[in-house]
């Protein structure tokens, strides 16, 4: 078999899912290890949940390593070429999807264990602290612009051979800090993939008790992080960054 973008961008995605729903899970569901530990491990968990999905997607083959259809849009506005849109979000969405089913198999007896339905759709898509649509929606967009910047900031043009081997733990420390500083709003989805597919796997997995998918909150995390992403690629080649 051979490695390639479509590939890599699927695995890599799918890992990435796979540990940052995977450390929701870990510390929202009753009767695990790590059961109530706080924001501050779901927010590290998500940071090295992105930079093993960066390196997984590399060595299966994708040197973007996207892993986010916001991040592929930006870079296709900054550079005018569209050619990976398709490809790279067809891979991204089917590698979330996977990511979050095999997080369901992980956690398979704490579904049943875990009697709020809330906590629950927690472990699979973001939801507002506080719903107002305007302000989530602001969230959003605002916290995939710096994610955007910072990963403009990161590349190789910038850092030089730096990057290729220093570039993945810079992104999780970027997503760390966005997780930190603006996440407590919306739970900083950032990525279209990253709540579609998981939302989507929620409402078509057998958990136990697991009550409404929010259906009428999802398009936010699709729509606000695309926005942002649009305003990000735009200054990027505005600014030639």
């Amino acid at each position: 078999m051979q490695t390639s973008p479509f590939l890599g961008e699927l695995i890599g995605t799918m890992v990435l899912i796979l540990l940052g729903d995977g450390v929701v899970a870990n510390v929202v569901l009753k009767q695990t290890k790590g059961e109530s530990s706080g924001w501050i491990v779901i927010t590290a968990g998500w940071a090295f949940a992105v930079t093993m999905g960066v390196f997984v997607s590399k060595a299966f083959g994708s040197t973007d390593a996207h892993l986010n259809p916001a991040v592929t849009v930006a870079f296709a506005v900054a550079t005018n070429d569209y050619s990976h849109m398709v490809p790279y979000i067809t891979a991204q969405l089917i590698g979330a999807f996977l990511g979050a089913t095999l997080v369901w198999l992980q956690y398979l007896p704490h579904w049943a264990a875990t009697p709020d339905p809330e906590a629950k759709l927690a472990c699979f898509a973001t939801g507002p602290a506080i719903r107002n649509t305007s302000s989530n929606f602001l969230s959003e967009a605002l916290a995939t612009l710096v994610l955007i910047l910072g990963l403009a900031g990161i590349s190789s043009k910038n850092l030089g051979e730096l990057a290729i081997g220093v570039g993945p733990y810079l992104v999780g420390i970027l997503v760390w800090s966005i997780g930190l500083s603006l996440g407590g709003t919306t739970g900083y989805a950032m990525s279209p993939a990253r709540d579609f597919s998981p939302r989507l796997a929620h409402a078509l997995l057998p958990i136990p008790g697991k009550g409404s998918s929010d259906w009428s909150y999802a398009w936010i995390p699709v729509v606000g992080p695309l926005v942002g992403a649009v305003i990000g690629g735009v200054l990027i080649r505005w600014f030639a960054l």
